[in-house]
């Protein structure tokens, strides 16, 4: 069973109306803050951070260490929440609060991690009475803005770090998707962790947005989300540190030698799995001429059979879209690439905010499904007859989050990794592969910085160095 929706923008005067996107159901409300609201949290969070900067590790910790440990023993309650507000199914959804749980672990194993070394001064002439090292301080406030499509997870990898580095930290989450962002936030309260150092508001990024981003006392931007929004935050922040993932369009590389069964699997996971709303979703899938006609006669068949209907239902394989806005969009974008001369080999329907799996082949380049992000279940096929070619194709848009390989010859699988322009390459996996420990971040287009919780840290902090000059005359005088 598919479900649709109506449009139903409820409205209530200082408020946000959280819908459910399968069904339009009201799901909970959170307060639509003003800008003087936003004003206020960074003069909150700015004196919080003077007031514990010094907070001990101990501290930083056990308040992350015991949030996990809330947040496992309510897995499924933040589940079924995260299913309901968002995109997910409750499979999905049950598989991201069980990787929230390891980022927050993450993020309390990392604090004690985030040190310094010695420095040999006296490597340099006339140094030779110095001795010292660096540390790692954290910045200060950091502002944390997520996107809809990982409302939980990508919240954890934004405050998790942020707070084991010491930061004070404002959370904005997507309006469409904040209550599990909220649910979390309310576990921290129940820590040891100071007042102050961890706020959240919701809102529309219009309205509260750029007064977070271009505040003086704000030391950091950690972003995700779409590509204009990076570039206005670049454009407005002013001198401080970016954190910046804006999305992509990432290839899937499959040889002819290539384990058939195991790339089929990889590849429709990666491209429906969250309906395609996925930066790392497969998006474009290269296959070799030799192979080409079978492998995509067998993907279709597989999209095809994939059960989209009731999140909440177990055997539900893919749900709606984040609203009818967003799947009318992606409507749009394929009718374009059909009347530019592209085969529509699958799907290519829309029911309300569901939009059905697709998979395309022959896709003008020029077109916009080609050349932009898709933020939906929309694959295009493309065939390669050399390992340039390959290569070529692969980097040929200003996208570069990940890549996925299929081969089983080590040479190539270097080769192409190698000559990939991204920030990462997944070798006989899909582009969707990723665990909460790696580093995560992309080239060209696709974004600044690194997340992963232990670069994420390092990223959060700053390096302060301390140099003692040690004049012989220094020092305690003995009988001896």
């Amino acid at each position: 069973m598919v479900m649709t929706i109506v449009e139903n923008e409820v409205q209530i005067p200082g408020q946000i109306v959280v819908l459910d996107p399968q069904d339009g159901s009201t799901v909970g409300t959170v307060p639509a803050a003003s800008k003087a609201d936003a004003e206020r949290a960074v003069d909150f969070a700015s004196r919080a951070f003077e007031s514990y900067r010094t907070l001990p590790a101990n501290v930083r910790s056990s308040a992350l260490a015991e949030v996990a440990k809330l947040l496992h023993e309510e897995r499924e309650e933040f589940s079924r929440l995260i299913a309901r507000e968002g995109i997910k199914t409750i499979r999905e959804a049950r598989r991201e609060v069980a990787r929230c749980v390891n980022t927050l672990k993450l993020s309390a194993e990392e604090v004690s991690r985030l040190t310094g070394e010695t420095i040999p001064f006296d490597q340099a002439e006339g140094s030779e009475n110095r001795v010292g090292y660096y540390r790692r301080i954290p910045l200060g406030v950091v502002v944390a803005i997520t996107p809809f499509n990982d409302p939980l997870n990508l919240v954890a990898h934004k405050i998790g770090p942020a707070i084991a580095a010491g930061n004070a930290v404002i959370l904005k989450p997507h309006s469409e998707t904040p209550l599990s962002a909220q649910r979390l936030v309310n576990l921290f309260a129940r820590t040891g962790l100071p007042a102050g150092l961890l706020q959240m508001l919701t809102g529309r990024g219009s309205e509260i947005g750029d007064t977070l981003v271009s505040d003086p006392r704000v030391r950091m931007i950690s972003f995700t989300g779409g590509k204009d929004v990076g570039k206005h935050i670049q454009a407005i922040a002013g001198v401080k540190k970016l954190a910046m993932e804006l999305g992509s369009s990432c290839p899937v590389i499959v040889f002819p030698d290539a384990d058939e069964a195991l790339a089929l699997d990889a590849s429709i996971s990666g491209a429906f799995w969250a309906a395609g709303q996925n930066c790392l979703h497969v998006q474009r899938l290269l296959l070799h001429e030799t192979i080409f006609d079978d492998f995509a006669r067998q993907f279709c068949q597989r999209a095809t059979a994939l059960r989209v209907g009731n999140k909440l239902d177990d055997a539900t394989d893919m749900g709606p879209m984040i609203n009818e806005q967003a799947a009318k969009k992606l409507e749009a974008l394929v009718v374009d690439a059909l009347d530019s001369g592209a085969s529509l080999l699958c799907g290519g329907r829309r029911q309300g905010n569901v939009f059905f799996p697709t998979v395309l082949a022959n896709v003008d380049p020029t077109c916009a499904i080609a050349e932009e992000e898709v933020f939906g279940p929309v694959t295009i096929l493309e065939r390669f007859n050399s390992v340039e070619e390959a290569i070529a194709k692969a980097n040929s848009v200003d996208h570069g989050l990940q890549a996925g390989i299929f081969t089983r010859d080590l040479n190539i699988a270097f080769r192409v990794a190698d000559a990939l322009d991204c920030g990462g390459v997944m070798i006989n996996d899909s582009s969707d592969f990723r665990i909460d420990a790696m580093p995560f971040g992309g080239t060209k287009g696709s974004g600044i910085g690194r997340e992963g919780v232990a670069h994420a840290a390092r990223e959060m902090s700053d390096v302060k160095t301390y140099c003692f000059n040690l004049q012989q005359s220094v020092g305690c005088e003995t009988d001896l």
